[in-house]
């Protein structure tokens, strides 16, 4: 199925476009993952002003939402341009509070992630937060229950050098007993896979420039046959994810996401592998700017579910429409 974007949502892409290509994105991502959060709290803003985590956030909490499928067309633009941070953690983590039994804890959390005033991170069954160190909300999955954690332990070493992982610290208010988390999960797994279908993207286009301007045999190479296949199963496999991606943001149906986010993850995945081998040795390199969407592409594979997990969810849930 061919889904098409109506006006309002193409210009909401193209605007979010203009804004990130202006922001020299690759600088902010290097000084994240140096510790430097200072670029990437003043572009959160600007992306929370453009109403990208309203989206996620219900009208009731001062919020645009839920509207899954501008939130998807809105993280494709966040991936195209490697924008680091919790981003998909703070969507969780307003779903999750979105959806608590008790209205108290998101009436006092979520009006600052719909603006911006706030991020969230969220950590499930004691695994480590994303960007503990840098944001303000700080939710962990507890024994018994959902907490607001006081505070994180040292960062750790991640796959994706702007995915600074901590630890959170034990304790901290219980929120609820009996936390959402399924439905937590399946706006994570979709903002992942419009994320990782962005990077796809963005993989793609900077390869295709590249082997136009590379030359071998006093030719460019993307002038050979094996180049171009090579770029055209990348093509074909970042095109079919979209589909899927805006059919599961149509229905919010577990398995649904579950397969665009295997799909979308796998498509990016193969893509920076082709961008590598293309590249050649410069990609390898950390200055040059491919490398931040490489382990991007790495790290959103496994992220909020491994291939494996997501497909056993699209078979099961396959089996429970039968």
């Amino acid at each position: 199925m061919r889904f098409l974007l109506d006006p309002q949502q193409r210009a909401f892409a193209d605007s979010l476009d203009a804004m990130l290509t202006a922001a020299d994105t690759p600088s902010v991502v290097r000084d994240w993952s140096r510790g430097d959060h200072g670029g990437g709290r003043a572009l959160w803003s600007r992306i929370a002003k453009a109403g990208v985590f309203a989206l996620a956030v219900p009208e009731a909490y001062e919020g645009m939402g839920p509207r899954p499928v501008e939130l998807a067309v809105g993280f494709v633009e966040l991936g195209r341009h490697a924008v680091p941070g919790p981003l998909v953690e703070t969507v969780a983590a307003a779903a999750l509070l979105a959806e608590l039994a008790d209205p108290l804890p998101a009436g006092r959390l979520l009006p600052s992630l719909a603006s911006g005033e706030a991020s969230a991170t969220l950590a499930l069954d004691g695994a480590y937060a994303l960007d503990g160190d840098a944001a303000t909300t700080r939710l962990a999955l507890a024994a018994d229950g959902l907490r607001l954690a006081p505070g994180h332990g040292p960062v750790r070493a991640s796959l994706d050098p702007a995915r600074r992982l901590t630890p959170l610290t034990p304790g901290g208010e219980l929120l609820s007993t009996a936390p959402p988390v399924a439905h937590a999960l399946v706006w994570a797994r979709l903002a992942t896979a419009a994320q990782a279908l962005g990077v796809g993207l963005a993989l793609l286009d900077r390869t295709v420039a590249y082997v136009r301007q590379r030359t071998q045999f006093g030719v460019p190479v993307g002038s050979f046959q094996a180049v171009k296949h090579r770029l055209a199963d990348a093509k074909i496999a970042l095109e079919f994810a979209r589909p899927l991606l805006f059919g599961a943001a149509l229905t919010m149906a577990p398995a649904d996401v579950a397969a665009a986010k295997v799909t979308a993850c796998e498509a990016a995945y193969a893509t920076a592998r082709t961008a590598l081998q293309l590249h050649g040795a410069i990609g390898y390199t950390a200055e040059y700017d491919l490398s931040l969407w490489l382990a991007k592409a790495r790290a959103l594979r496994t992220a909020w579910g491994t291939p494996a997990e997501c497909r056993a969810e699209v078979l099961s849930g396959g089996a429970r429409r039968r």
